[in-house]
């Protein structure tokens, strides 16, 4: 708006009141060539008066959208801010003539912000700035979570016009330690006898086998002349009993075999793998199994991986508070279960692999995987009502007992880890030297061990390979 008043000319002054007030004289000010002399900062929303020590005749402002102008007297001008940006103001007096020129910044209210953040937290080193339409954020924060509680409360002060130029400081390195433990348990008995017998006389002649005798190879005499029958067993056994009678035509045989077989397995793997807070990483010792692909007429090779696998993405979130988003696995062959196509054979894989998330402290364990199988089977088979004799008819039956028995758990612990120096890393290699030829021809060596020196690393050196190597744990 613009109004004309016939004041005489003098010495100018311009004098800003803000928040904390301070006069501005004419003396103070040059104006050079009609440039921009002064600066006035309004908040959005909030109003300041500037005072003139010399009366004023026309005021304008260059964009009403950003700052509207009142006259409370000839020497005083209400300024208020409308929209973020930057404008100028411009005095003239009674004559045309430019007193000055004052650009008038128009940015969010950061006052009640600073406030606002000062409650919300305490004692982080968060210094706040405005530039144009938004809020600029710099300093250093002491985790993830507080810089993200920052931004959400700029958001709401200047939505999307959020820079964001913190850091967070402390430990943002995670080392994870993931130990798999499996245990496999098998019990299997088996117990049979077989009954077989032959005779014949003149026009008449009678053969009956059981079991093992009824899967042999149909044998025409029990007991030749040149030893005992050969009879193929279908079954596994450990040990075989055979005895016999003859009288005359009629041969007798009884044969009992027994099982019993008992295994343990113990499978551990115990990986370990180090990630910036917020990206992932992946890790896997094992290996590729080729398995043919037949695609257009054709025959190609596609790999899958197999071993130990490990995928993580740790955040630190507050001080030593991780939160860890993981897939983990360990796979193998299985040669028991096996694909046979186009003349290829191609072996199954086992694979026990767990996904979640979870949120732990530095140095605490979770177990987040377990699992728990028991199989059993039980399986008898007998001649139809001969096996039901009392004592007799254990020659007619036959029993089979099996169990198996697995137990898997999945234990992970996370650490905040710094770098080290480079001279205080120590392999499992360090110690161990080629032998010399004296070594290895006259004393039958094929190592030597390298003596540690009294160093921080020799000291590590004697010591067995355990543990965490490569970083330092707090």
């Amino acid at each position: 708006m613009k109004m004309k008043q016939f004041i005489g000319a003098g010495l100018l002054g311009l004098a800003i009141f803000t928040t904390q007030p301070q006069a501005v004289f004419a003396e103070n000010l040059k104006i050079q060539n009609g440039t921009t002399s002064r600066s006035l900062s309004v908040a959005i929303n909030r109003a300041v008066v500037v005072e003139s020590e010399t009366p004023f005749a026309e005021l304008s402002v260059a964009n009403p959208q950003i700052a509207d102008i009142a006259t409370l007297s000839d020497r005083t001008i209400y300024v208020l801010g409308k929209a973020p940006g930057r404008t100028t103001l411009t005095l003239l007096g009674p004559d045309g003539r430019l007193i000055t020129n004052v650009e008038v910044r128009v940015a969010p209210d950061i006052a009640e912000f600073k406030e606002r953040l000062r409650e919300v937290l305490p004692g982080e080193r968060i210094e706040v700035r405005t530039a144009n339409d938004g809020i600029v954020l710099s300093g250093q924060v002491s985790s993830i979570a507080k810089l993200d509680h920052a931004l959400d409360l700029a958001e709401r002060y200047a939505p999307e016009a959020v820079s964001n130029l913190m850091t967070v400081g402390g430990t943002q390195q995670v080392m994870l330690k993931v130990r798999f433990a499996e245990m496999r348990r098998s019990v299997s008995k088996d117990l049979s006898a077989s009954l077989g017998f032959t005779t014949g006389s003149g026009n008449f002649g009678a053969n009956g086998f059981t079991q093992t005798f009824q899967a042999g190879t149909n044998p025409t005499t029990l007991f030749p002349t040149t030893g005992t029958g050969t009879f193929t067993s279908t079954r596994e056994r450990s040990g075989a009993f055979t005895f016999g009678f003859g009288s005359g035509s009629l041969q007798a045989a009884i044969l009992i075999e027994a099982l019993e077989s008992k295994g343990l397995v113990r499978t551990l793997a115990e990986p370990n793998l180090t990630a910036l807070s917020g990206q992932e990483a992946t890790f896997l010792a094992g290996g590729e199994y080729p398995i043919p692909v037949v695609r257009d007429d054709s025959v190609r090779i596609s790999y899958k991986p197999f071993g130990v696998e490990l995928k993580f993405t740790p955040t630190v979130i507050d001080e030593d508070v991780i939160n860890l988003r993981l897939a983990t696995a360990v796979s193998g062959l299985d040669p028991t279960v096996t694909v046979q196509n186009n003349g290829f054979s191609v072996n199954a894989f086992s694979r026990r692999s767990a996904t979640t998330t979870v949120e732990l402290r530095d140095g605490e364990s979770f177990a987040i995987a377990g699992l728990l199988e028991d199989d059993f089977r039980d399986l008898a088979g007998q001649v139809p009502w001969l096996g039901d004799i009392p004592v007799l008819g254990a020659l007619f039956r036959s029993a089979n007992y099996e169990r198996r028995q697995s137990e898997l758990v999945v234990i992970i612990t996370a650490h905040l880890v710094t770098p080290t120096r480079g001279d205080g890393l120590v392999l499992s290699t360090d110690r161990v030297r080629p032998p010399t030829e004296r070594e290895l021809f006259l004393n039958g060596k094929v190592a030597r061990t390298v003596r540690s020196q009294a160093t921080p690393t020799g000291e590590v050196a004697r010591q067995d390979f355990t543990g965490s190597y490569g970083y330092v744990m707090e």
